[in-house]
């Protein structure tokens, strides 16, 4: 995630040092993120964590996976008397 150079408030935001709701303000500055509080002056660099693997469920598997699973089981024709 990426911000611009213009400061955006962030609603809901509250700032770690003072506690006050909707005072942070984001930003982009030289390639890096920042977050500042306007009430106290509290600023810092975010850091992003990156993008986990998606868990494999059977719904976001692909076609090929999916036939890969299937078991087919043939039972021997039965002899006609």
């Amino acid at each position: 995630m990426s911000f611009d150079r213009k400061k955006r408030f962030i609603a809901g935001a509250v700032c770690p040092k003072c506690s006050e709701m909707d005072k942070i303000v984001v930003y982009n500055k030289d390639g890096q993120d920042y977050r500042e509080c306007v009430s106290c002056g509290f600023s810092d660099e975010m850091h992003f964590a990156p993008k986990a693997r998606e868990l494999e469920t059977r719904v976001n598997k692909t076609d090929d996976e999916k036939q890969a699973e299937v078991q087919v089981i043939q039972f021997p024709p039965t002899s006609s008397q």
